[in-house]
């Protein structure tokens, strides 16, 4: 079981807890605003954009190639950016916390 931290660009914050699957399919399952998930979570889109908290990076782990290809595409990039589509719920990432994009 992960928990996992969303702020939105409100500063809400949202814990929500999960098993298995993407974290943009649980933010989208529990209406995180901010995250659309529009490609369906295939990395083409960048609708999931998020800035992890930088000392919860080294446990969500750096983009892949393809990732860091469609991001190149947002204006909000940062060093800590990822798209939640690519990042697996695994018990590795308890306690990660993600801003959402604006």
């Amino acid at each position: 079981m992960a928990k996992i931290t969303f702020i939105t660009s409100d500063n809400e914050s949202t814990t929500l807890e999960a098993t298995s699957g993407s974290v943009m399919q649980l933010a989208v399952d529990n209406g995180i605003a901010g995250i659309d998930g529009d490609c369906g979570g295939v990395c083409s889109c960048a609708t999931c954009h998020v800035h992890v908290l930088p000392e919860h990076f080294k446990k969500i782990g750096e983009p892949s190639e393809i990732e860091k290809d469609m991001l190149e595409l947002d204006d909000n990039v940062n060093e800590y950016s990822r798209l939640c589509c690519q990042i697996e719920v695994t018990n590795s990432i308890d306690g990660a916390v993600l801003r959402v994009a604006k």
